[in-house]
C-alpha cells in the first residue's frame, strides 16, 4: 500500500523536479496532489507520463495526505506548516524557514539519516541549502576519517538557485548583448550575463551574507559545530549546477590518494579526477540532470598541515533540492516513520 503525497509549489522549478523524481524513483505513492496558488488552479504539471491538475493550496484538506513536499518558499512554508502537521501529515520543507529550529531535523540522508528520528517532535524535516548539500556530502566521509578543523569554501552558484526568474534574466541579458539591446536587471542587482556577482543574499553586520552564514550554520548542525567554516558565495552565468572550491584542514593526516579512495566508496558521490589534457574533471554542464555529487581535482593544500583542496559540483535542482527531499521521504519510509498518523 502506498502513501498519499502532496507537492506544495508544484508549478515552480523545484516543485516540478520533485514530481519528476517521485516518478523516476518509483516512490510508493497511491495518490499525488499538485498544490499551487489560486492563480494556477487547473494548470497541468507532469508526473511521469501523467498530467496532474493543480489544486488550490489554500483550500486543500491536508488530512487527505501522509506527506507534503513543500517547495514554495519560506513564507509559504511558515504559513502552512501548522495546518499540514496539525492534520497529521509530515512536511519536508525545501525552504530555509525551519532549518535552524532545534526541534526540526536538518537532513542529508547520506550524511545524518539518524537525525530523522527527531521528526516526531514537530513532524517537519528541513532540506538544507543547495550548496551546503554539495559540501557536506563530500566533507562528511573525510571528517569521519581525519576530523576537519577548518574549511574555506568559494561557491559558484547557478542562476537557477534564484528560481525561474534568475534563469530568464540570464537568457534575456545574453540575448540583449548579442543584439545590442539595453541590459535590464531585476532579479540580480548587477548584470549576470558574462559576469560573476560576489554576493548572494542579504549582507550581515559582519560583512558576510545570509547565504554564506547558512552554509556554516547548517554544516555545524549536520556534521560538527567545532569545524571552523568561512564562505564566499558567488553567482555565476550558469543555468543549472552549483560548484564549490573547497580547502579543508584536518586534525589527522590524510593524503589525496586516501581521500580519493574514500570518496569513491562513499554514498551519493562520484569521483572524476584524472590529470590529462582532455579534462579529467567535471563541470556543471556535464552533470545537469544527474543524481550524484561529483568531486574532482583532489590535491594537497600545502599552505596548512593535513590540508586538502578539491572541487565539488552537483545539480542544484536535483540533489541540491528535489532529490534530497525525495530521499528524505524514502528514508522516513524505510525507518517506519511515514504514515500511520
Amino acid at each position: 500500500m502506498g502513501f498519499r503525497v502532496a507537492v506544495l509549489g508544484a508549478t515552480g522549478a523545484v516543485g516540478r523536479e520533485v514530481l519528476t523524481i517521485l516518478d523516476e524513483r518509483l516512490f510508493p505513492a497511491d495518490r499525488v496532489h499538485a498544490l499551487a496558488s489560486r492563480n494556477s488552479i487547473g494548470r497541468e504539471v507532469s508526473y511521469g507520463d501523467r498530467d496532474l491538475k493543480c489544486e488550490d493550496a489554500e483550500n486543500f484538506d491536508f488530512s487527505k495526505v501522509d506527506l507534503v513536499l513543500a517547495s514554495a518558499g519560506g513564507d509559504v512554508s511558515r504559513a502552512f506548516a501548522e495546518r499540514i502537521t496539525g492534520a497529521g501529515a509530515i512536511m519536508i520543507d525545501n525552504s530555509s524557514a525551519f532549518r535552524m529550529d532545534p526541534d526540526v531535523p536538518l537532513v542529508v540522508p547520506e550524511v545524518n539519516a539518524d537525525a530523522l528520528d527527531g521528526v516526531k517532535k514537530r513532524r517537519i524535516v528541513a532540506n538544507p541549502n543547495c550548496s551546503t548539500i554539495n559540501l557536506v556530502v563530500a566533507l562528511k566521509p573525510l571528517h569521519d576519517a581525519a576530523k576537519a578543523k577548518r574549511v574555506i569554501v568559494s561557491t559558484y552558484q547557478s542562476v537557477s538557485g534564484a528560481g525561474q526568474a534568475g534563469m530568464d534574466e540570464l537568457w534575456t541579458q545574453t540575448r540583449a548583448i548579442y543584439v545590442n539591446d539595453p541590459i535590464e536587471k531585476s532579479e540580480f542587482e548587477k548584470q549576470i550575463a558574462f559576469n560573476v556577482i560576489p554576493r548572494i543574499g542579504d549582507f550581515r553586520d559582519d560583512g558576510y551574507t545570509d547565504e554564506e552564514a547558512k552554509m556554516w550554520r547548517e554544516t555545524h548542525k549536520m556534521i560538527d559545530p567545532s569545524i571552523r567554516v568561512s564562505v564566499t558565495c558567488v553567482r555565476v552565468p550558469v543555468f543549472v549546477g552549483h560548484s564549490l572550491a573547497v580547502h579543508a584542514e584536518f586534525e589527522n593526516p590524510i593524503t589525496p590518494g586516501a581521500a580519493r579512495k574514500l570518496l569513491r566508496e562513499s554514498p551519493g558521490l562520484m569521483v572524476i579526477d584524472k590529470r590529462d589534457e582532455d579534462g579529467g574533471y567535471v563541470t556543471p554542464v556535464e552533470i545537469a540532470g544527474e543524481f550524484a555529487i561529483y568531486v574532482s581535482r583532489i590535491r594537497r593544500d600545502e599552505t596548512v598541515d593535513n590540508g586538502l583542496a578539491f572541487w565539488v559540483t552537483g545539480d542544484n535542482l536535483r540533489k541540491g533540492a528535489a532529490l534530497n527531499a525525495v530521499q528524505i521521504a524514502e528514508a522516513l519510509n524505510n525507518r517506519g516513520l511515514l504514515g500511520g498518523g
